[in-house]
């Protein structure tokens, strides 16, 4: 079967459970800034010189495609994606990201005020990707906000995520040396 498949040439695409839906639908625009995400971290992982780093960001995408695939399925589909046997974001994912947070505040580093991106290139890539993070979470509290959304754990992971994202930054830019404030 070949990508091409002319399915949404008309402005439309499909949902799980091939539930056709304009390609400008709330839901839609909210997994596509999420993808977004996922490939800003992907940037982020790749230009990361700390396997630290790389490690808990590759986490971070296998949990991201759990995430999109909720956010991709209309909420009366919810209980058969379940049933199907997909994953929903539970708690558990916002904690592991505390629990990241936690390791890196424990270090003491200290951060004078609000940083500038582009310390370095790894924590430029990472500041997109929290910047990106930030939209993504906007696009899934418009879905709450007119009833689309189902598991408000999704807003609680991505606001968690992206606290993440900037602190990550901040290390990296402190285990580089390079200067962090304006």
């Amino acid at each position: 079967m070949s990508i091409v498949t002319k399915t949404g040439d008309q402005g439309s695409t499909s949902l799980m459970y091939n539930r056709r839906v304009s390609k400008c639908e709330p839901r839609v625009d909210a997994y596509g800034a999420v993808d977004e995400l996922n490939a800003a971290l992907g940037l982020a992982r790749a230009s990361a010189g700390q396997a630290f780093v790389r490690d808990h960001l590759l986490l971070v995408q296998k949990n991201l495609v759990v995430l999109m695939g909720e956010l991709a399925t209309a909420v009366e589909d919810l209980p058969r994606y379940v049933n199907d046997g997909f994953s929903r974001v539970t708690p558990d994912l916002a904690v592991h990201l505390e629990t990241v947070v936690k390791t890196i505040e424990d270090q003491k580093i200290s951060f004078r005020g609000w940083a500038t991106p582009g310390g370095s290139l790894p924590s430029a890539a990472l500041d997109v990707a929290r910047t990106v993070c930030r939209r993504a979470e906007r696009r899934v509290c418009a879905l709450e906000v007119s009833n689309q959304l189902d598991n408000p754990e999704i807003i609680v992971y991505l606001n968690r995520l992206s606290d993440l994202l900037w602190l990550l930054a901040r290390w990296t830019e402190h285990e580089a040396g390079a200067q962090t404030g304006p």
